[in-house]
């Protein structure tokens, strides 16, 4: 199974953990105090990273976009552009939430929404760099941030398989240190346009790891997509699903979020091998319920055993195995044997 390095510490695929991103987005309300907390409440919910999203709203948006009324539930601003400049965090905002990330121990990040955004990540020195699905068609950007061979994890939202294959050939093209990840854009996404079984698709047509990024309500969904291999999941934190903004309904609150990485750490350990054996932990069952071959009559010794002579029990002592009742059907019995009493090795040949 197919492993990406990030850094020294964070290793993606093969036999590691799943990476859980604690997805803040734009969760914090433009307020770093409500910032720094979804950041602590990633932490001790147990999240493999925390994660922004950053933009610089010229590169983005045309002037026209920014300028459109945006007068709703939702809205921090008349415009659009006024909207979103109150959620966009400067520089060096972000470098206090970095700072702060390191400080209590949890690697920080954020989605590159344009290319100045992305230069000012590496220069952050983030561990990694997310590309959202608003640019899984934008070939110019894709190309560059391929070309500064840093490791990334992209969103394949909004796309169908031959964009997702595109995207897969500009990055390889300059390196593998990447990660492919299902999702649908929208909020919240129905459960019946999920789609999980793309994950099986991406794992048999792309070397790299494979993950998924949840807009859904609840849990499920994410837990179903770790059990069909999903090695990298996203999923987003809020403190209060009830604030204004339109991904909070599909955020996990801090005590949801900590239920689910422990249930992603309880399906990775129960998936376990594909070798279907008897284990352990069965032993019990197995001498208390586990069936054997008996006399079904009492016979003497030298006479020929039947299959009307036999009989499938719980025994006490245990015989041979009930997978034996062939191996025992017209064999001769070198041994008296009374009705009830358990058949072994040694009694017939």
């Amino acid at each position: 199974m197919v492993e990406v390095k990030i850094t020294e510490d964070i290793k993606i695929g093969g036999d590691n953990p799943c990476f859980i991103i604690a997805e803040v987005g734009q969760n914090h309300q433009g307020d770093i105090e409500t910032a720094k907390k979804l950041i602590k409440a990633a932490k001790e919910s147990g999240a493999s990273c925390v994660k922004f999203q950053k933009t610089c709203l010229k590169e983005k948006f045309t002037n026209k976009y920014l300028e459109r009324p945006y007068e709703n539930a939702n809205s921090w601003g008349k415009t659009y552009g006024e909207h979103k400049r109150h959620l966009e965090f400067n520089e060096t905002q972000y470098r206090e939430l970095f700072k702060y990330a390191q400080e209590i121990g949890i690697p920080f990040t954020a989605s590159a929404m344009d290319m100045v955004s992305f230069d000012f990540l590496v220069n952050l020195k983030v561990p990694f760099i997310k590309i959202g699905s608003g640019d899984s068609n934008n070939l110019l950007f894709l190309k560059y941030a391929a070309s500064k061979k840093i490791p990334l994890i992209i969103s394949t939202g909004m796309v169908d398989k031959s964009a997702v294959q595109t995207i897969y050939d500009i990055i390889s093209a300059q390196h593998k240190r990447f990660c492919l990840l299902h999702c649908i854009s929208a909020y919240p996404v129905p459960f019946e346009d999920c789609n999980l079984t793309v994950l099986q698709d991406y794992k048999n047509t792309f070397d790299v790891p494979v993950g998924y990024s949840g807009q859904e309500v609840g849990t499920a969904v994410a837990l179903g997509a770790i059990a069909l291999g999903a090695k990298v999941l996203e999923k987003h934190i809020t403190l209060d699903k009830s604030l204004k903004g339109t991904d909070h309904v599909c955020s996990l609150t801090p005590t949801e979020f900590k239920q689910l990485v422990r249930d992603v750490r309880v399906i990775e350990a129960s998936l376990g091998t594909p070798i279907k054996r008897v284990v352990t932990s069965e032993i019990p069952c197995i001498d208390k319920l586990q069936k054997s071959l008996v006399m079904g009559c009492t016979k003497n010794k030298g006479e020929i055993i039947y299959p009307g002579d036999v009989k499938i029990k719980v025994a006490e002592p245990k015989g041979l195995n009930a997978l034996h009742f062939d191996d025992v059907i017209y064999k001769t019995l070198v041994y008296d044997k009374k009705e009830d009493e358990p058949l072994n090795e040694g009694d017939f040949c």
